[in-house]
This record gives C-alpha cells, structure tokens and sequence, in this order.
C-alpha cells in the first residue's frame, strides 16, 4: 500500500480513569466518525492496544499542518476534550518522504 505526502500524526493515549475505558473508547469511536468528515482529514483511525486496555493509538493523516490545527477548533473536537476522558502520551508529527531513504521531512516530539 502507498501512502500519498500529507501531515500524518501517530498519537498514543491513556485513559485516565480505568473506569472510564469504555467511555473513552465509544467517544473516540465518534470522534473518528466526525473527525473524517472534515476538510483535509482522510485518515483518522483508532487502535487499542492489546496488551493494555487503557491505550489507543489515533493514526491521523491530514492535507496539511494547517487542517491538522484546524481539527482541534472542531466543535466535536472541543467537545471530547472537554469529557476530559484521555491524555497524550506521545504524540509524533511524519510525512512520506519524497526520496528513497530521505528521511529529513520526519520530526517527532512528545507531550508532557
């Protein structure tokens, strides 16, 4: 499969409230669902993690850095963070490179 340049993000989450799994799971289901709609998102895709229930992993990928900071002024977007369900882990920024071996479009960085 070959994937096209773009602004790709590679998010992990926790759950903060191990009682909150399933919420946060249900939540994140909808806001995939609402997030893939938008203009300049074609993939935003959920995973959990099968050796602890209460990691995901959201796979993004977006038309540009600019519709990527744009998702989080959604109200659906607005509203999941208010739930207040998850936090960041880590989070990395990546782009296909354009060239054999050329990795220099790749930055990765982490949330506190």
């Amino acid at each position: 499969m070959m994937f096209s340049q773009g602004y790709y993000i590679t998010a992990e989450l926790k759950v903060k409230d191990r009682a909150n799994i399933r919420t946060a799971f249900e939540s994140l289901q909808h806001l995939c669902e609402q997030t893939l709609q938008e203009p300049g998102c074609s993939i935003f895709q959920l995973h959990r993690c099968l050796h602890d229930e209460t990691r995901f992993l959201l796979w993004e990928r977006y038309d540009s850095e600019e519709d990527y900071h744009a998702h989080f002024q959604q109200p659906h977007t607005q509203a999941y963070l208010k739930r207040d369900l998850t936090e960041i882990v880590q989070h990395f920024a990546s782009d296909v490179p354009e060239g054999r071996g050329n990795l220099s479009n790749a930055t990765a960085s982490s949330f506190g």
